[in-house]
């Protein structure tokens, strides 16, 4: 019979694997491919989200890693864009690819719009067009009316977008510099061609190092991947088998570490869509039910952990040159937790913020 693990032995090994239980002492792009990417929809996002994870961040060692091609950022895990290094870009896009080809058929309005146009010509001729200079898409929709009348240019850029490897380059992405999106093919902004005998066991076993333990449909959640069960059932053997409190089967690396569900974990503040709590379909080992469903409203709230586990919001206000951090727990904190909070929030808005002065506000909860 598997061992069974808590909720608080899979928060623990959770945090463990995050790097949010201490910062560690490794380069920002060591720290990107240990998790297999971060999410990036919000430019600001890695940035906070290293801060918050490596010591003595310095965010201008990111920034020269994305203008130096070392690191980009491109649509991979569930068709959101992430910052990938270099090298994970070329060896994780093609096991993405079929999640960006289903998103954009099944998954999103442009799809039928699609129906009867030449999709190997329209990438093509997108590719040698993009190859030129970098394109912003509405540059890209421009040639493709011009090519193609009869479809709605609209959906075929958008097509583009989700069938041709792409990636937005510099300065949009740079520490407190930005760009409108403009766009790349990866392989010619590298230099080098897509790794194509990259397969999803390696990356369900590089997923299971960075969140697991885990259960299949945890997987797909995380990278949008389908029948990910029969990769574990091919990988069993060399896995170790767990259930957690409601009987699902977890698997995990056979040496991967499990911390002692008492160690203490700090106050931690996330960034915006931070995979951390959206990388499992049973989100238990990082968020209740009840604070979940709290934590949903509106759109990607950026979050903080108390005890490991997400106990509210945090933003930035900028009014004149004075910059407030507001904190919305969703229940009261017990006053040594608001104390860590409020120390960790002290060091989070000098980091992210430019203004002369600054206040801290905990917000009662609603």
């Amino acid at each position: 019979m598997p061992d069974v693990l808590t909720t608080r032995q899979l928060n623990r090994a959770l945090l463990q694997r995050q790097l949010l239980l201490e910062r560690v002492e490794m380069p920002p792009l060591a720290v990107a491919e240990h998790l297999v990417g971060m999410q990036a929809q919000e430019p600001g996002d890695p940035y906070v989200g290293l801060w918050t994870r490596v010591a003595s961040f310095d965010p201008e060692d990111l920034s020269r890693a994305i203008e130096q091609r070392q690191a980009v950022r491109m649509p991979l895990m569930r068709s959101t864009l992430h910052l990938v290094t270099a090298d994970d870009a070329l060896r994780l896009r093609p096991v993405i690819q079929p999640v960006l080809e289903r998103v954009l058929y099944t998954g999103s309005p442009f799809g039928r719009q699609v129906a009867g146009a030449d999709v190997e010509a329209l990438l093509m001729s997108s590719r040698e067009y993009t190859d030129m200079k970098p394109r912003t898409l509405s540059d890209l929709r421009k040639h493709i009316a011009e090519q193609w009348p009869a479809f709605d240019a609209t959906s075929l850029a958008q097509a583009v977008h989700y069938l041709m490897p792409q990636v937005q380059i510099p300065p949009r992405g740079m520490w407190r510099r930005s760009g409108q999106a403009t766009w790349a093919h990866l392989e010619t902004w590298l230099g080098r061609p897509m790794v194509h005998d990259a397969t999803p066991d390696k990356t369900v076993l590089r997923y299971l190092a960075a969140f697991g333990p885990a259960a299949p449909n945890d997987v797909q959640a995380w990278s949008g991947l389908t029948r990910v069960r029969e990769v574990t059932e091919r990988l069993r053997p060399r896995l170790r088998v767990f259930r957690d409190e409601n009987r699902r089967e977890l698997f995990d690396l056979p040496d991967a570490p499990l911390p002692d569900p008492d160690t203490q974990a700090p106050a931690r503040f996330l960034p915006q869509y931070d995979n951390v709590f959206l990388a499992h379909a049973d989100r238990a080992r990082i968020v209740s039910e009840e604070d979940r469903k709290a934590a949903a409203v509106g759109v990607g709230p950026s979050l903080f952990l108390v005890d490991g586990f997400v106990a509210g919001t945090w933003r930035i206000r900028t009014e004149a040159d004075k910059a407030t951090l507001l904190m919305q727990p969703f229940r009261p904190l017990a006053p040594d937790d608001e104390v860590q909070l409020l120390g960790e929030a002290d060091r989070l808005v000098t980091f992210v913020s430019t203004s002369a002065s600054y206040d801290l506000r905990v917000l009662p909860p609603p």
